[in-house]
């Protein structure tokens, strides 16, 4: 056996040569050693490609980095308005193959140019979709091309538990993809974290979340998505919140809708299938076009055309590629048996516009929104606004001296570029804690501020006074 010649071989060594034979036994020993270590030297390294490696591996590639310009007013120091430019950051996750991303609302708005700079640090310019300024959620898009972008893996975050492992990566201080790991502290938070904006329902952590990681996923160990990160707290350390991800799955649904985009209609609510496959109807509106296709509750939407339907993400993302009057197929499940039917989407029908009829009720005018390039040819200081059509005698507005021909650009701390901004206003839980509600208007190019009372009886406050804003 060749350990029995090496042995042989050292032993019959001349006994003047002492060294040479210790020499060699010295380097024998040596690569025994390595022979019988070499298993464990490859388990070694594997321990270095833990949990938290993996799941950043995972999940790295469809998490974006966004940067942009806004420009932000503030009062000069002799009257006036001061505008200045702030660089943005922040992050986002993609949510579609075809480049639909999810992120927070405050790290897009106002940025007239989004940057979106991908792993792979190819970069694009997105436009915002949609947002939701209650959740602070906004969906925005990139064309990348013939490209299939990377998609997170989202998890669910019913079934969190405080002191389990979690994993933040954004953007944080403008270090693209920082990689921070903690524990969930707590669920179900409630954090003000401004004048302007509330958060419900958070899941707390203390996985580091600085400025720019806004927008950016917090995964769990597995590397599945299970929140959105959107606040720290300031002044404190080690404390961060992130918006499950269950939540913002619904909301970014709706923002992508094809009723709320393109008012058509398809009629089913739904949800993700326990198994991860497919989506379970859980309601079909009357007279719908999935109604009349015969979609019933408790089917399990399978595929719409060749693509897979995993969220109700998916199944809004896929419609809007479809025209009005177009048959769509989908296959879904029923009692188990495969079923294949063709429905069509119809136009919404028409209802009364309900932010209207509120603002005519509580405030006494009708708003209409004012086409921007309009709107930059009377005033360059503010994004947008949304013109007084009509005020009614007698009313909070009439009392206040807004005029039909003024422009609404902004209530208590808000702007009010569109009608949905409105609706967010007055529908606030908080909303009777600001009133009466401040309101600043445009006219012949000076900006008057005065303050609305809700009810329409007892009025208060003054008439529209010149302001700086």
């Amino acid at each position: 056996m060749p350990s029995s010649r090496l042995f042989t071989f050292v032993d019959s060594l001349p006994v003047q040569s002492t060294r040479r034979r210790q020499a060699l036994l010295v380097v024998w020993a040596f690569g025994l050693f390595i022979c019988l270590s070499a298993g464990s030297l490859v388990d070694a390294s594997e321990l270095r490609r833990s949990a938290i490696v993996k799941a950043v591996e995972q999940a790295r590639p469809s998490i974006v980095n966004i940067r942009g310009q806004k420009v932000v007013a503030s009062t000069a120091s002799v009257g006036g308005i001061d505008s200045r430019r702030v660089n943005g950051m922040g992050t986002g996750v993609v949510m579609t193959e075809d480049g639909y991303i999810l992120t927070n609302q405050h790290v897009v708005e106002g940025v007239a140019k989004i940057q979106v700079t991908l792993d792979d640090k190819s970069t694009y310019i997105a436009r915002l979709v949609s947002h939701d300024p209650k959740t602070d959620l906004a969906v925005i898009k990139i064309d990348a091309g013939d490209k299939r972008l990377p998609v997170i893996r989202i998890g669910t975050s019913d079934d969190l538990m405080p002191g389990e492992s979690v994993i933040a990566v954004g953007n944080a201080y403008g270090y693209e993809h920082t990689v921070t790991r903690g524990i969930i502290s707590a669920l179900h938070r409630t954090v003000q974290v401004s004048d302007t904006q509330n958060y419900h329902d958070l899941i707390q952590t203390d996985a580091s979340i600085n400025p720019g990681n806004s927008g950016g996923p917090l995964l769990n160990i597995d590397g599945d998505m299970i929140g959105i990160n959107v606040a720290v707290r300031v002044g404190a350390q080690g404390i961060g919140f992130a918006i499950p991800v269950d939540r913002a799955m619904e909301v970014a649904a709706d923002l992508l809708s094809v009723k709320r985009i393109q008012r058509r209609w398809h009629g089913v609510v739904v949800r993700p299938a326990a198994d991860g496959k497919g989506v379970v109807v859980e309601r079909v509106e009357a007279g719908s076009p999935a109604e009349q296709a015969g979609i019933e509750a408790g089917d399990v939407l399978a595929s719409l055309g060749a693509e897979r339907l995993r969220h109700a993400v998916d199944l809004e993302r896929l419609l809007l590629d479809k025209q009005t009057g177009e048959e769509v197929e989908l296959t879904m499940s029923r009692g188990g048996q495969a079923v294949a039917i063709n429905f069509v989407l119809t136009s919404l029908p028409k209802e009364s516009n309900t932010v209207t009829d509120k603002t005519w009720e509580l405030l006494g005018m009708r708003l209409s929104p004012l086409a921007s390039g309009e709107f930059r040819q009377q005033q360059g200081r503010y994004r947008g606004g949304l013109l007084v059509d009509e005020v009614r005698r007698g009313s909070p507005a009439a009392r206040q001296g807004i005029q039909a021909g003024d422009i609404l650009v902004g209530m208590h701390v808000w702007e009010t570029v569109s009608l949905e901004n409105v609706a967010y206003i007055l529908g606030r839980d908080d909303f009777a804690d600001f009133e009466p509600v401040k309101f600043y208007i445009l006219r012949d190019n000076r900006t008057l501020f005065g303050h609305l009372p809700v009810a329409v009886a007892g009025t208060r406050g003054s008439s529209a006074t010149s302001a700086n804003r």
